[in-house]
């Protein structure tokens, strides 16, 4: 348990110190609010937000090429 613990220690001393990491953290941590933006814009189902507006257009546009080619 200790020798975990001293490796971990000092993987965190060297990331503190490594440029190259710090940068990839941050993209880690941009990468998440990009996602989290996304989700919510999205929403986790096509029954609201963007999703249902984008799901509502499709079957509008797709009734009046129907109707239009059956013409």
């Amino acid at each position: 348990m200790l020798k975990s613990y001293i490796k971990v220690t000092e993987g965190l001393k060297r990331l503190r110190t490594d440029k190259d990491g710090v940068v990839s953290f941050e993209y880690v941590i941009v990468a998440a609010c990009v996602v989290a933006a996304v989700s919510a814009a999205f929403g986790t189902t096509a029954q609201t937000g963007i999703g249902k507006v984008l799901s509502d257009s499709i079957t509008s546009i797709s009734t009046a090429v129907s109707t239009a080619v059956g013409a």
